[in-house]
C-alpha cells in the first residue's frame, strides 16, 4: 500500500499538520464549553436546593467565561474567506501631520504587536522607516498565526487620532491619520502577470532602527507598479535576492486581491470600506481628549477604555466587524 502523497511533500505535510492542530483545538474548545455548561447547570441546581444567593457571583463568573469562549469559536466560523486562514502582512503609513502622525503610527504598531502577542502570534518586521524626530513614517510587518488575515482584514483603512499633542507647545488638540493596509501572505504562486515594463525595481540601503528591527544593509528592495501605483518594500531578508522575491510575492498578492475586489464590484455592490480606502474616510476614531472613546464608524462598536485598546485589546472591534460583514451594522 502506497503512502499518501502529502507525506512525501514537506509543504503538504506541514499544511496537513496545521489542519489537524486546528481541528484538535476546536474539539478541545468544544469540550471546555461542555464542561462549563454542565458546571453552570450544577451551580444553579445547588443554589435552588440550598436557597443560597451566595452562589450567584460564581454562576455569573462561569457564565461570563462560557460566553467569551462561545463567542471566540462562533467568530472563528465566520472566517470562511479564501485567504482568511493565512498569515497577514500589515503596512502602516503616517499621514500628514509630521511628528504627531509618525508617533501615532508607532502607537498603532505597538497596539497590533501587543494584540498578536496576546494571541500567541509571531510578528516579523519586513520594512521599517523611522520618523524624522520620533515615531515611524512607515512599517510593514508580517503576523504569523492561524487566521491572522481573517482577523486583521478588519483593520484595513484609515485610523484617526484626536488628542493634545505632546509635540505641540501650544497644548492644542490635534488630529492625525495613519493608513493601514492588510493583505494575506499568499504562499502559493498566484496567477498574476507582471510585465517588466510595468514595474521599477529600486535597491536602497536599509533605513530602519537596526538591531531590534532590521539590519542596515544595502540589500533593501522597493518595487513600484506603474499601472496601479502600488509600492511594496522589503529589507528584512538576508540577501537582496530574498528581499526581491518577498517583495514580488507581496506585489502579486496585492494585485490578485485588487483584481478580486474589482470583479466583486462588477457582480454586486460591496461595502464602501472595501471600495475606498482614502484619507478622510477613517474607519475608526481614537479620541484621547477632551473625553476618551474609540469608535468604529462601520460597525458602531465603541468603548471608553482607550488605554485597553492601545494595549492590544481590539478583539471587540474585530468581532463586531466580522459579524457586520454577515448581518450588517447594529443600530445606534
Amino acid at each position: 500500500m502506497e503512502a499518501p502523497d502529502f507525506w512525501d511533500n514537506p509543504e503538504k505535510s506541514q499544511e496537513s499538520m496545521k489542519v489537524l492542530k486546528s481541528l484538535k483545538d476546536d474539539v478541545e474548545v468544544y469540550s471546555q464549553l461542555k464542561e462549563q455548561y454542565d458546571e453552570i447547570e450544577l451551580l444553579i441546581e445547588m443554589g435552588y436546593e440550598e436557597n443560597d444567593p451566595a452562589v450567584i457571583p460564581e454562576i455569573q463568573e462561569t457564565l461570563d467565561s462560557f460566553r467569551d469562549t462561545f463567542d471566540s469559536i462562533r467568530i472563528k466560523t465566520l472566517l470562511s474567506g479564501e485567504y482568511d486562514k493565512d498569515n497577514a502582512i500589515v503596512t502602516l503609513h503616517a499621514g500628514a501631520g509630521g511628528t504627531e502622525s509618525c508617533d501615532w503610527a508607532a502607537m498603532l504598531y505597538r497596539m497590533y504587536t501587543r494584540w498578536a502577542d496576546k494571541r500567541g502570534f509571531a510578528v516579523e518586521v519586513l520594512d521599517y522607516l523611522d520618523g524624522d524626530e520620533a515615531g515611524i513614517k512607515s512599517v510593514t510587518f508580517q503576523v504569523n498565526g492561524e487566521n491572522a488575515f481573517g482577523y486583521l482584514k478588519s483593520e484595513r483603512g484609515v485610523h484617526r487620532l484626536v488628542r493634545i499633542s505632546p509635540f505641540n507647545a501650544a497644548g492644542k488638540r490635534q488630529t492625525s491619520f495613519v493608513s493601514c493596509d492588510v493583505m494575506p501572505d499568499i504562499e502559493e504562486d498566484v496567477d498574476v502577470e507582471i510585465r517588466d515594463e510595468d514595474i521599477r525595481i529600486d535597491t536602497y540601503r536599509s533605513s530602519g532602527a537596526g538591531g531590534q528591527h532590521i539590519n542596515k544593509t544595502s540589500s533593501a528592495i522597493r518595487i513600484t507598479h506603474f499601472p496601479t501605483g502600488i509600492v511594496v518594500q522589503c529589507q528584512n531578508e538576508r540577501s537582496q535576492h530574498m528581499n526581491k522575491d518577498k517583495a514580488m510575492q507581496m506585489l502579486k498578492a496585492k494585485l490578485y486581491i485588487l483584481k478580486q475586489q474589482e470583479n466583486k464590484e462588477k457582480a454586486s455592490d460591496i461595502r464602501g470600506e472595501v471600495k475606498e480606502i482614502g484619507w478622510g474616510n477613517q474607519i475608526r476614531s481614537y479620541v484621547f481628549q477632551p473625553y476618551t472613546m474609540v469608535k468604529d464608524h462601520r460597525t458602531n462598536a465603541e468603548t471608553g477604555n482607550v488605554d485597553s485598546v492601545m494595549d492590544g485589546n481590539i478583539d471587540p472591534f474585530i468581532n463586531a466587524y466580522l459579524k457586520w460583514l454577515t448581518v450588517g451594522p447594529e443600530e445606534e
